[in-house]
């Protein structure tokens, strides 16, 4: 019973400090407009699912703090709780190990245990995130916003084509397609970063961590 409690006292300690921070990166998504392209470019759905990420990391956080998930509960709070750093451009670029995390949703949390290998690169004047191994596959491009990065990308599997991002590109049937994502990739200590998701898919919030 004791060692119930002390987890539930620092799961609770946890996620307090977690609201603080999502608070954090919301001053830190709009303290300015400058290099705003990707607005033009993105759907008005993902722009809204990028102005509510604080309000949906909350919601994320307190489902993985309220309840039992699956993995490594410490792992996604070394990845959740550093305050957002500053990131150039040329320390994002080459070969990172990356692994996933989801929170909320289907399951409160579930911490992936196997890294995989992104990449970071310039492709046609811009710098092109992917998620080269896994089953789950990502890839978009990172537009520069006070410091941290939105990126604009799509979910594929691994037996099915890469997926581009649609935007303002109706797809048949639907606004946008379910593949497309929006998000936010900060720097979390050297060599660390984070990229957070809002999902419209089986979780609230994705989180890639991202180490080397």
């Amino acid at each position: 019973m004791g060692e119930t409690i002390r987890r539930a006292s620092g799961k609770r300690a946890a996620v307090t400090a977690f609201v603080a921070l999502a608070i954090g990166a919301f001053c830190f998504l709009t303290a300015g407009q400058a290099h705003a392209g990707w607005r033009e470019q993105a759907s008005p759905q993902d722009l809204n699912r990028l102005v509510q990420l604080p309000s949906i990391r909350m919601r994320a956080i307190h489902a993985a703090e309220t309840y039992q998930g699956q993995g490594d509960f410490n792992a996604m709070r070394r990845v959740l709780e550093p305050e957002a750093r500053s990131v150039p451009a040329r320390a994002l670029l080459g070969n990172w190990r990356c692994r996933q995390m989801k929170l909320g949703g289907v399951s409160p949390y579930i911490v992936y245990p196997s890294w995989f290998t992104c990449n970071i690169r310039y492709v046609n004047g811009g710098l092109l995130f992917q998620k080269v191994t896994g089953t789950q596959r990502t890839i978009g491009f990172l537009y520069p916003q006070d410091g941290g990065w939105v990126y604009l990308g799509a979910s594929s599997a691994k037996q099915e084509p890469w997926h581009n991002y649609s935007g303002r590109t109706p797809s048949i049937g639907a606004d946008v397609t379910p593949d497309d994502q929006i998000g936010l990739l900060t720097g979390i200590g050297n060599n660390h970063l984070r990229m957070e998701i809002p999902a419209i898919q089986e979780s609230l919030l994705d989180v890639i961590e991202l180490r080397r």
